[in-house]
């Protein structure tokens, strides 16, 4: 058989439809996903801190509300667990069929959507409360509630991508269900 005529070896990357990003690209994609993650929760923070010491001190509050030192920590972990569970998804957008990278795309603007919502709840809730009273509470009620079930349609979008980014948003949304009866029960302490 001539130099020619040999059977060649495939090209591994015309096997199928999987691309790779380089090393560097993943983890400046996980970067900006935790940089974006934590900006939502800074922009948050801007509008609590003040209020923390003001008109939420002195609120009428659940039984069950946590003291306020645990809302920090608890938040930086689930910032970080829902920036590594969209990293996954992103990571997957071109890692296989073209119904998986659709997919991962569906996923990643639901992801967005969520992320908007949890950026408008903490100015609403902490930040109107003290123009308008009680019905900020209500409208960050109502905002929480769009959360909680964005987030998880979120969570299901992500389990027909990655499985491990879905149940990465398990704690998240756990914790966001909990907020929610803490937003309720303010709400209803206090108007």
């Amino acid at each position: 058989m001539s130099e020619s005529t040999a059977p060649t070896s495939p090209d591994v990357r015309s096997i199928g439809p999987r691309r790779t990003d380089p090393a560097w690209r993943s983890a400046l994609a996980l970067l900006c996903f935790l940089l974006i993650a934590f900006a939502v929760a800074a922009f948050g923070s801007l509008t609590t801190m003040e209020q923390i010491d003001g008109w939420y001190a002195d609120a009428d509050k659940a039984a069950w509300n946590p003291p306020n030192w645990i809302f920090g920590p608890v938040w930086a972990v689930l910032y970080t667990m829902i920036a590594v569970a969209a990293w996954l998804v992103w990571r997957r957008r071109r890692d296989g069929t073209p119904e998986l990278s659709d997919g991962a795309s569906r996923a990643l603007v639901l992801y967005i959507v969520q992320l908007v919502l949890n950026a408008l709840w903490t100015p609403c809730f902490f930040g109107l409360y003290p123009f308008i009273g009680a019905p900020a509470l209500w409208i960050a009620l109502v905002i929480i509630l769009a959360l909680d079930l964005a987030v998880l349609a979120t969570m299901f979008a992500f389990w027909e991508v990655s499985r491990v980014a879905a149940v990465l948003l398990i704690p998240y949304w756990a914790w966001l269900l909990f907020a929610t009866t803490l937003n309720w029960s303010l709400a209803a302490l206090n108007s």
